[in-house]
This record gives structure tokens, sequence and C-alpha cells, in this order.
């Protein structure tokens, strides 16, 4: 049985028990969530036992609005640039930094390879888009259904904890698409509407979903539903083509239930920030609460380099207003394949988006080390500001440049000791409490 299935027959399992102890919840909370289909929980039976000799193994993590909002990182080589050893520093610095899932996106080299060994090294769920292994070395046109249903088999035993299946986009779609700026942006999407345009026929994934839900609740695979139709600017945001998806995308979160397959669906994209709320409410109540992983949004297509914050900025909102997962955004978007370090940025940048969004929302104890953080630096407890910070290592950089920057000082440079507002203020307080 999946997760998803023990939970509805009320049972609890290691999985939840896990997810609970890490949110600080009742495993309760958890089962019942699961059960509801508003939380998932991406585990994959073999990345939970440890599916090679010496293995990391998973330690599961809940994707749901009742607990923390999580934040993925995408990684992956390209036929241009990467190595296997690229992407095992880039899945190293992004568990590090705070992701919460990493997805292969890889394109290039032995694909096979880097996906055995990320999942090998890998405590946090790997999520995968399988098209990308189906067409390695030949032309979409060539693809088959057969083709499709080995290589979503072959990623689920090899240990793959959520999938990226881009069901959701169909023939009809595509005239709305094409009314675009941008067309689709989305590079699954855009594969599939070539194939369903030279053969003619719909979409395979859509057609195939019962099948493929069949090999997932195997191994209990997760379904990401992909948006193929995301927008990819301003221009065609919360468009007809958008939202035509997102309706057959409610439709397959039903399909995928009742094949006992937890599901999460994607969203955009580039977004106003103004039509933010708007589309995490419509997602949720379309798509029956399920868990609303989103890309940013990008608020902004001005920024090229900058993209992390345009899409923090969008994140925030999103985190705040309904979305459960986010999807960093590196200043390489739209430039580049992305560098450790940026994938550093990216992540951290993404980081601050879902924690500002769980603190407006008012989580439990999300407040918490702001809290802690705020006493230490009302009291000059530098050593205790440093260990608070969510990157201790780049926080001590910074301080370290003062001059005399010892841990004792009662100001920092920035004023100066004789301007220091906060020493003021705790002499203030002193003498008016005399």
């Amino acid at each position: 049985m999946t997760q998803y299935q023990q939970a509805k027959a009320h049972a609890v399992t290691p999985a939840m028990r896990r997810a609970a102890e890490r949110e600080n919840v009742p495993v309760e909370t958890i089962r019942d969530e699961l059960a509801a289909g508003r939380l998932v929980i991406p585990a994959n039976k073999l990345h939970l036992a440890g599916i090679r000799q010496g293995a990391a193994r998973l330690d599961p993590t809940a994707i749901g609005r009742a607990v923390t909002t999580k934040i993925n990182a995408n990684i992956g080589a390209s036929p241009v640039s990467s190595c296997l050893d690229l992407e095992l520093t880039k899945l190293r610095w992004a568990v590090q930094y705070g992701a919460d899932a990493v997805m292969d996106l890889s394109t290039g080299g032995d694909l096979d390879a880097i996906r055995t060994d990320l999942i090998a090294a890998a405590t946090v769920p790997i999520g995968t888009v399988p098209l990308y292994s189906m067409i390695a070395g030949k032309p979409v046109e060539d693809l088959t259904c057969d083709d499709i249903l080995a290589a979503i088999a072959a990623q689920a035993d090899q240990g793959v904890d959520f999938f990226t299946i881009h069901a959701g986009i169909l023939r009809a779609h595509i005239p709305l698409a094409m009314k675009r700026k941008m067309g689709i942006c989305s590079r699954g999407g855009s594969l599939l509407a070539k194939w369903m345009a030279y053969h003619d026929r719909e979409n395979p994934m859509y057609e195939l979903f019962d099948d493929i839900s069949a090999i997932m609740a195997a191994c209990d695979v997760t379904y990401s539903l992909g948006d193929g139709l995301r927008p990819g600017c301003l221009a065609d945001a919360s468009d007809e083509a958008q939202f035509a998806e997102l309706d057959v995308m409610a439709e397959l979160v039903g399909r995928a239930r009742d094949a006992g397959v937890q599901v999460m669906v994607e969203g955009p994209g580039h977004i106003p920030f103004n039509e933010i709320e708007m589309n995490m409410t419509r997602q949720r109540e379309i798509c029956d609460g399920a868990p609303f992983y989103v890309l940013g949004p990008v608020v902004t297509d001005m920024f090229p380099g900058y993209d992390h914050i345009t899409a923090a900025i969008g994140a925030t909102a999103a985190a705040t207003c309904g979305a459960s997962f986010l999807c960093y955004v590196t200043p390489a978007e739209h430039l580049s394949l992305p560098t450790p370090e940026e994938v550093r940025i990216g992540c951290v940048a993404t980081k601050i988006a879902a924690h500002a969004g769980d603190v407006a929302r008012g989580h439990p104890g999300a407040r918490q080390q702001d809290d802690d953080i705020s006493e230490a630096r009302a009291s000059f407890d530098w050593k205790r500001q440093l260990e608070l910070a969510y990157d201790s290592e780049a926080a001590v950089a910074i301080r370290s440049r003062d001059a005399g920057a010892d841990l004792d000082a009662d100001y920092c440079s920035m004023c100066g000791r004789d301007w220091c507002a906060i020493r003021i203020s705790r002499e203030l307080k002193e003498s008016l409490s005399e």
C-alpha cells in the first residue's frame, strides 16, 4: 500500500512518524492531511530502504499547508555542460543550504548513471521528468507508448521519489498557447506538443495516465503534475491556456488518488505580483487542496541575473497565500546552467521566501528563531547571533571584515560605538528603570 492508501486506512507508517517528528506536529495531523490529499510524503519505498549497498536512506519529509513550506532545487547535466561529480557537488550544496528535495533534470551524459548516483547520495526526495530519458538520443516524434511505460517503470525501480508528468496539456490547448507572446516555455510541454502535432493524436501521458499510475503505486512514487503551459512571461500570465490545463490537472488529481497515488500540482511561472493570490486560491479550490508546487513565481521579466530575487518576491506571496512547495530560481535562470555557488544562492533566496511565508501565515513556531536572534542582537550576544543565522558561514565572514570585530563589542561598524542605536536604547532602558 502507498502512504496515501495507508493513511486512508487510518494506519500510521514510520515515514509519517518521522515527518511528524521533523515538523513537531502530532502524527495524526500528518496521517489525516495525507488521507485528505492535502499533504504528500514523496518517498519511494526503495529509496526509503536504501536501494544499494552503502546508499543513503531517504529521510521522509512532508509537503502540505499543515507543515512548513518546503523548497526544491533543480540540478542536472546538460548536453553542453556539467558532469556527474559536479552534479553531486550541487546536490550536497543544495541540501546544505536548505533544499528539502532535489530534481535531477539531466538531459546530457549517462542519464541512468547520474540518476542512480544522485539517489544513492541523497537523504532528501529526488524527482525527475521521465520524458527526458525517454527521448535521449532520438527525436521526440519517435516516442512510443512502450517507451513511456518502460522509462517510468525503470526510474521507479531506481528509487525516484516523485515524477513530473506533463499529462494536463492536451491537443485542444495548443492553439491557445500559440496566441501567446512566448508560446510554450516548458521543456516537457513543448516536446509533447510537438509529438501531438506530428502524430495528430492526444497527449500520450494523458491517454496512459492510469497505466502510469499503476506503475507509480507499486513503488509509492508521488505525482508532480507538470504545468506544460505555465506562463513564461508576464504577458502570458493567467491566460486561457494556463487555466485550461489546470482544469485537466484537477481531473488528474482525482484519478491519481483513485489509483492510490500521492499527487501534487505544479504551477506558474511568471505572474504579476497582484495575480499571485488569485492563482493560489484558484488552484487549491479546483484541485481539491492538492499541494501546490510553484516556480517562483517570477514577478518581473526585466532582471536576468537577479531572478533569484524576482522569484523570491513572488514565492513569499505564494507561500503566504497557498503554495506548499517552492522551486528555487538561481541567478542563472534564463541565462545558463547554474554553478554550485548559484545553487547555494538560489536555495538561500528561496528558503527566505518559504520562511517569510510561514511567518506571515502564522505557522506554529515559525517565528521562534527570528525572536531568538533579535534577543541576541539586543544584548550584543554576537556569538549567539552568528550561531542562529541561517547561513552562519556568510554571517561570520561579513562580521569578521570589521577591524576589531570581536565578539564582546557592543556595536558594529554600521554606526560605530557612539552612534549605535541599540546600545543607546539599552542605556536608556537601564537609566529609566532606576
